[in-house]
Formats: C-alpha cells, sequence, structure tokens
C-alpha cells in the first residue's frame, strides 16, 4: 500500500488526503503512466472507502441522486 492506511488518519487528515487525491486526478489520468494512475486509483478507492466507512448516512443532494437527475432533465424540456 502507498501512503498512511486511511484508517489511521484523523478526520482533518482524511479529508486533507481526499482534496489532495482528487486535486490531481485529472492531471494524473492524462499524463501519469499506466502504474501511477494504477497507484491513484487505488489510493482514491482506500481513501473514499474509508470516508464512506465513517460517514455511512452522510448527507446526499437530492440532484446528486438518479431521481434527482430525472427530475432535472424533466424540468429543463
Amino acid at each position: 500500500m502507498n501512503g498512511v492506511d486511511p484508517g489511521g488518519l484523523d478526520d482533518q487528515q482524511l479529508m486533507k488526503e481526499l482534496e489532495t487525491i482528487h486535486r490531481t486526478r485529472h492531471d494524473t489520468l492524462l499524463h501519469a503512466s499506466n502504474d501511477a494512475l494504477r497507484a491513484h486509483n487505488d489510493r482514491m478507492a482506500q481513501l473514499e472507502g474509508e470516508y464512506l466507512r465513517r460517514h455511512p448516512r452522510r448527507r446526499v443532494a437530492a440532484g446528486r441522486t438518479r431521481e434527482g437527475a430525472r427530475d432535472r432533465d424533466c424540468s429543463q424540456e
């Protein structure tokens, strides 16, 4: 595994790691080697999995659900 075990990070550290990995995602996808992209994918999955484990009942915006997206599409017609 690359980096610190996400389970060992406190909430603030976890959020900082998530912000960093999301910020670097686009450049990694476009310009990194396949091995680097694979490592980035693995690390992102670890960090996001830990976030979801800690926040299983996180607030979900209505527009970010399938139903919300359908409602958005219907209102644009």
